[in-house]
């Protein structure tokens, strides 16, 4: 199956070249480019790709505003947002995994990191290393302060769930968690899948953060 990819970068260059680096995989093809947040939300529309690759920082309508319309009433298996961003430090990757990209790229990312990157988040993958997230939700959970834990709707999940939800925010990959529970990294991936749903998240990413938002788990000082 082919993977087909929107490239939205106000930069004619990083379209150029992203979409030169793309022609030499077989299983991704670009089907449009979008200069602006606005033309990317448009061409979103009209051409249903399973893959967005979008800049944060581009005239009127910004890739925040553009992946947060793009995403909207979408279903689980809709297209997905992978952010471009010069610096993975980037004030605004957080406010973009907000909401709901599913992770992040720099922009001198090499062919072959990019075409995993698509074919990762094409299947509904978080594109974030687990302590990557981690770090990154952690260190914006501090600047903006926790809820309680209590209280925040947490009980819909099994004992069993809400300790594999801790450790994925803790930055743990499935096998860790699996070691660290006694579990199979099948069965922790299963937890996860079902916490997903049942706290009506996107992907591992929103889990991270909800985690933190809703002060599960607390950021380290």
């Amino acid at each position: 199956m082919t993977i087909r990819v929107l490239i939205a970068d106000d930069q004619a260059l990083v379209r150029s070249g992203l979409r030169s680096l793309l022609a030499r995989a077989k299983d991704v093809s670009v089907v449009g480019e979008a200069a602006d947040g606005e033309e990317a939300v448009r061409q979103a529309a009209s051409l249903r790709p399973d893959v967005v690759l979008m800049d944060i920082r581009m005239p009127g309508t910004d890739g925040i505003t553009a992946t947060r319309h793009i995403l909207a009433g979408q279903e689980e298996d809709g297209c997905r947002v992978v952010i471009l961003t010069t610096f993975d430090t980037d004030d605004h990757v957080f406010a973009a995994l907000r909401a709901g990209a599913s992770g992040f790229l720099t922009k001198d990312v090499d062919l072959a990191e990019l075409r995993r990157a698509i074919v990762a988040v094409a299947a509904g993958d978080a594109l974030l290393s687990p302590g990557v997230t981690r770090r990154l939700v952690a260190r914006f959970a501090r600047r903006q302060g926790v809820a309680s834990g209590s209280g925040a709707g947490w009980e819909v999940l099994t004992a069993r769930e809400l300790d594999v939800v801790r450790l994925v925010a803790e930055g743990l990959a499935n096998a860790e968690i699996a070691e660290r529970l006694s579990i199979s990294p099948h069965t922790a991936k299963t937890h996860i899948t079902r916490a997903i749903a049942k706290l009506g998240v996107r992907d591992r990413v929103q889990l991270v953060i909800l985690a933190y938002e809703r002060g599960l788990v607390q950021p380290s000082s």
